[in-house]
């Protein structure tokens, strides 16, 4: 369901909330190693700590494209969903460009700081138009 008063936004969460499921949350948790040689991380002899930390880091995602999709048809009554998506957004593009300035991570992934910079901006612009 779409929020007619806010029907852009609401369309914003939606699909993000379905891109996040299927390119990294489900990959992330159900096959974390498969998923980093996608996008050309080394993969490490003993696995265990890389598969568990791609575990959480997969339900975390997870965890946020339902929030997304449970607060596209009711934005104003879900701000807090929008807080949580900034400040991780902030986050996770703090975390990929220090990668990248210590060079310590595969190209796809400072390929993504700009994407997470655009979703942090468009999320933030959203917010304050509520």
């Amino acid at each position: 369901m779409i929020d007619p008063a806010h029907p852009y936004a609401s369309w914003y969460l939606w699909v993000m909330g379905v891109v996040f499921v299927a390119g990294f949350g489900l990959p992330m948790l159900l096959m974390p190693l498969r998923w980093a040689s996608w996008f050309r991380w080394r993969l490490p002899a003993d696995s265990d700590l890389a598969v568990y930390f791609g575990r959480c880091l997969g339900g975390v995602a997870l965890a946020l494209s339902v929030g997304w999709m449970r607060a596209a048809p009711d934005l104003e009554g879900h701000l807090v969903v929008l807080e949580i998506t900034i400040a991780a957004g902030l986050l996770m593009t703090v975390v990929h460009t220090w990668g990248a300035l210590a060079r310590r991570q595969p190209a796809s992934e400072t390929a993504e700081i700009p994407m997470y910079a655009a979703l942090t901006l468009v999320t933030f612009l959203i917010y304050r138009s509520l």
